[in-house]
């Protein structure tokens, strides 16, 4: 069984404000997509979670958005596809920069937010994204979500010759074709630990998970998300890596 990848979003602090609980989530993750200025972070933070990732052994992505501090990045902007190509080209070259001032690079990329979540249902804005990833180095993946059909994904992809990362949540509940149910929907997030642990062993695995309208739904996933910004969900997280290294 191929590995499944864990990532987390780190890097979102700002300033003062503490967002996360990045030191205690960094020892179990394999990727930290680090915020990249536009939801969230300041180059400060942003060189430091680089830091203290490569400290841990772990490998640097970026995590571009729109720009919405305001809103951290979770509201869909009218942004046309040359913007989007061209915002994602200047995160990913910022937080490049700071990567190589502590001797690492950047070695994937995976947008956030409502910019993630509208790519994958928009192929203009997919394409933006992708465009902006070969244009700055075609080697990096980029990381989407894992639906029930991601050929149309994958093909578009190939055309600009980079490679995808399908990703699946193992707290957020799904629909029928395999995508995120809204967050302002209830049941939308899990906050069971068990029930956590248990969507990311099913996804590791293979094996169906149940949509939102209670059919199966199987995910064919290269890495799995996690979140630990709170006690509750840094257990969650522990737990999640225990279990994948058993199933190695």
């Amino acid at each position: 069984m191929p590995k499944l990848l864990l990532n987390a979003d780190m890097g979102e602090s700002f300033g003062p404000w503490v967002m996360g609980c990045d030191r205690e989530v960094m020892p179990f993750v394999d990727l930290a997509n680090v915020a990249c200025g536009f939801h969230a972070s300041d180059p400060d933070t942003m060189r430091r979670t680089v830091r203290l990732a490569l400290d841990h052994g772990v490998t640097v992505g970026a995590h571009p958005a729109y720009p919405d501090l305001v809103g951290f990045g979770r509201r869909s902007l009218a942004c046309s596809p040359a913007e989007i190509e061209n915002l994602v080209l200047y995160q990913l070259g910022a937080l490049d920069a700071l990567c190589r001032a502590e001797g690492g690079r950047v070695a994937y990329v995976k947008p956030h937010g409502a910019l993630y979540n509208d790519m994958m249902q928009d192929p203009a804005r997919l394409e933006a994204v992708i465009k902006a990833v070969a244009a700055y180095d075609a080697t990096l993946p980029l990381m989407v979500m894992a639906t029930k059909d991601p050929e149309p994904a994958q093909a578009l992809a190939a055309r600009h010759g980079v490679t995808l990362w399908l990703e699946a949540f193992a707290d957020r509940a799904y629909d029928a074709q395999g995508y995120l149910v809204s967050r302002r929907l209830p049941g939308a997030v899990h906050h069971d630990p068990a029930v956590i642990v248990e969507q990311a062993r099913r996804i590791a695995l293979g094996q169906a998970l149940t949509a939102s309208d209670g059919s199966p739904l199987t995910l064919a996933a290269d890495t799995l998300c996690v979140h630990g910004d709170n006690p509750e969900s840094i257990a969650a997280v522990k737990a999640i890596r225990q279990a994948l290294d058993q199933l190695a």
